[in-house]
């Protein structure tokens, strides 16, 4: 996620602001996706277009990729920024192809594994809520660093005076801070910093 997350903002550097970030915590195999609802909703009401990090993570159905395009909605794959509808298609297929393709490579390998007596299926402790607790727990984290909170601290005070995200980000890099994942700060992570803490 965070790879994607990175993916997205690097584009958006000297092109345009993100207004709002959506994440779906489901597979690409779900497409019943409430976030994505949202950010199309949203898109479509501000005249906005819907950046994408990558369209493989959109889905790897082509007919959900069809219902997005024909739902009027404006949006960007980083990944192929110059695509346009039908070269989005062409994609479309054939993630959708792979996706078959890894489908019946992976059960052909948990039926080779099952047949040489190994245990299958994920530790009984390692649910859903666990994921989450685990990823709230990394963020109370973050957020406890003291390089953090000082960062956090130039931001708010900055943010006041009228910065824009991207001079904060610059300003904050030539002073030495770091994100708490060690990496120069852009303007996406400014603004994730700010919304904990303002």
């Amino acid at each position: 996620m965070e790879a994607q997350r990175r993916v997205a903002e690097n584009y958006v550097t000297n092109k345009g602001l993100i207004s709002e970030e959506f994440t779906d915590i489901e597979s690409d195999k779900n497409d019943s996706r409430k976030e994505l609802a949202k950010a199309i909703s949203l898109a479509n009401q501000k005249g906005a277009t819907l950046l994408i990090a990558k369209l493989d993570r959109l889905s790897k159905n082509l007919t959900f990729i069809s219902s997005i395009m024909d739902s009027g909605v404006n949006f960007l794959c980083c990944d192929l920024p110059e695509a346009n509808e039908f070269t989005i298609h062409i994609f479309a297929a054939l993630a959708q192809q792979e996706r078959k393709m890894i489908s019946a490579r992976t059960k052909v390998a948990l039926e080779a594994k099952k047949l040489a007596g190994a245990k299958l299926g994920a530790p009984h402790h390692l649910t859903y809520e666990h994921r989450v607790k685990g990823g709230k727990i990394k963020q109370e984290q973050a957020m406890e660093k003291r390089s953090n909170k000082q960062a956090a601290k130039i931001i708010v005070r900055l943010r006041k005076e009228g910065w824009t995200l991207a001079a904060i980000a610059q300003e904050l890099n030539s002073d030495g801070y770091q994100t708490s994942m060690g990496k120069q700060f852009k303007p996406m992570s400014v603004k994730r910093l700010f919304d904990r803490y303002a």
